[in-house]
């Protein structure tokens, strides 16, 4: 099985009459592909930034991108505040987001012992996922919002590259943490973005912050609140669509 990575430069390729039965694509740019008379049964495509900006996605030259978010909203209640501008707005988005996550928590606990720790097709396991939200919040709250100088607690997961970004991973645990340190690390993380919400003030939301990834790249209070709205939803909608691949889901 031949195994491409980024060190192959495939640009401008042509697959005439290729088999791609099975293939996978990771972390890999797929933008402005173009393919034709293709079949495309069973396709599986997740692109977390598609519905950044102005994107597009034809499928048989309709732009289908609009209908995935649509019905994404319908999925997920509530997903749609995820871009609240008011204080109060973003205070009643992530309580709603918080329900969704105990909803999924309480699914979690009925499933087989040791569904936490399940990786499904090479992903984060679910206690993983929580472990990244732990990160996330560290990342835009403590450390852009609020300017904390290490903001990171050692029980966060790092995602793929972060060493490249410049983040010293030593900070971070190499063995795995218990279910009950995650929860316990992930309810404090999930209480300081609250406990933000409720006095935060419109004048606050506008202030200017530093992208902790991209330093050329402005932020604002409100804008840092919103990948952390963005990242809680896309990392649930990943955690359940892994869960329903465990044998002895339940959707209940």
């Amino acid at each position: 099985m031949a195994t491409f990575t980024g060190s192959d430069d495939l640009q401008g390729a042509q697959f005439r009459g290729a088999d791609l039965r099975g293939a996978r694509f990771v972390g890999s740019d797929v933008s402005g592909v173009v393919m034709r008379g293709v079949d495309a049964a069973g396709v599986d495509i997740d692109a977390p930034w598609l519905l950044e900006g102005d994107a597009v996605l034809l499928v048989n030259g309709v732009n289908v991108v609009p209908f995935v978010e649509a019905e994404l909203n319908r999925r997920f209640p509530g997903r749609a505040d995820q871009r609240a501008a008011d204080p109060d707005g973003l205070r009643a988005a992530w309580e709603v987001l918080q329900r969704t996550w105990a909803a999924t928590l309480a699914r979690v606990d009925a499933m087989p012992a040791g569904t936490v720790d399940v990786s499904v097709d090479g992903e984060w396991s679910f206690a993983q996922t929580l472990r990244h939200l732990v990160m996330a919040t560290d990342t835009w709250l403590r450390r852009a919002i609020q300017q904390v100088e290490q903001p990171y607690h050692p029980i966060g997961q790092p995602n793929t590259g972060a060493s490249g970004d410049g983040l010293d991973l030593s900070i971070f645990v190499t063995e795995r943490p218990s279910y009950d340190e995650v929860l316990a690390v992930r309810a404090e993380r999930v209480a300081m973005v609250r406990d933000f919400l409720a006095t935060v003030t419109p004048e606050e939301l506008a202030a200017p912050r530093t992208n902790p990834w991209a330093p050329q790249h402005p932020e604002t209070v409100l804008s840092c609140l919103h990948t952390i709205l963005e990242e809680e939803w896309e990392h649930h909608r990943y955690a359940v669509r892994d869960l329903d691949a465990i044998p002895g889901a339940s959707t209940a």
